[in-house]
């Protein structure tokens, strides 16, 4: 198992170092790069924080387990990874939720996007979205250390979640299952939101007569698209394995819990790389110079 565990560590430590890269990458350009200044860019650097910071949450016990076969972690530190686990994602969920609506703005209304979306306006945005996100997210690591556990007990994941960690009590959770079903209930809202953005999208879309013009417009939402699926997928079949898969291997759970994880941060920097010439032609001139 010991040998298993090595191997496995080499892809997860590589994915990793790509993601912490990638996204810092993405970061750096558009601080850097004024031609990037632009509403569209400050969001993708939100994502892009967002994605850096799931990373680094996870990556103490990821590593850990798989690397050193370390298994054990105190209530504390896991209440804590919970915690930052959680705000992460809520925080990529909620960037996501406001791309689509920067994307509809901007189909719908292309000759006042930058007026009415300012630099100030989506600081705001953001800082009002991740304020949201952490008031959430907050009472988690609270409603858990109130609970008791009684013995020492194995999570079905290679970090913590509340919906996890709160399985494995012998006092009563009933607090929990109520807040966590409220928290999911949100995500599953933004996700809501998105879809009939996209409706909306696609029928300003279909009332463009010009085949190229179609063509276009669609192109500019392939990459939010894509950054939706890579999120949201991974998140709809665990919660449907864990409510009408229960006798599905441990090791499916595992990997598609990794894949949520471990994938958003390492695709969406790829993604939006290839999908956005401004920042691959950026990138393509670093490299250039320095082969220079």
């Amino acid at each position: 198992m010991k040998h298993a565990h090595i191997w496995v560590s080499i892809p997860i430590c590589l994915m990793y170092l790509l993601a912490i890269l990638g996204n810092c990458t993405i970061l750096f350009f558009i601080k850097t790069e004024t031609s990037l200044h632009e509403p569209m860019y400050y969001f993708l650097s939100m994502l892009a924080f967002s994605d850096l910071g799931l990373s680094i949450s996870s990556l103490p016990t990821m590593l850990r387990i798989f690397l050193f076969n370390v298994t054990g972690i105190s209530p504390d530190a896991c209440f804590a990874q919970e915690f930052f686990i959680h705000g992460f994602s809520a925080m990529e969920a909620s960037v996501l939720f406001i791309m689509s609506i920067d994307r509809l703005r901007a189909i719908c209304n292309p000759l006042r996007y930058t007026s009415i979306l300012t630099s100030a306006r989506v600081i705001k945005i953001g800082l009002i979205f991740a304020a949201l996100c952490i008031m959430f997210v907050l009472p988690f690591p609270f409603i858990l250390k109130r609970l008791k556990f009684c013995k020492k007990s194995l999570l079905s994941h290679s970090y913590c979640l509340h919906q996890d960690v709160m399985k494995l009590a012998c006092s009563d959770n009933r607090v929990n299952v109520i807040y966590g079903l409220f928290v999911a209930l949100i995500s599953l809202l933004y996700l809501i939101c998105i879809a009939v953005s996209y409706m909306l999208i696609l029928k300003i879309v279909l009332g463009i007569t010009s085949h190229k013009g179609r063509l276009k417009v669609l192109n500019t939402c392939i990459s939010h698209i894509c950054a939706v699926f890579i999120f949201y997928v991974p998140i709809v079949t665990l919660a449907a394995l864990h409510r009408f898969a229960k006798h599905v291997s441990s090791v499916v759970r595992v990997i598609i819990a990794d894949i949520f994880l471990l994938v958003p941060p390492l695709m969406n920097p790829i993604v939006y790389s290839v999908k956005s010439q401004q920042i691959r032609n950026r990138i393509l001139t670093k490299l250039c110079e320095k082969q220079g």
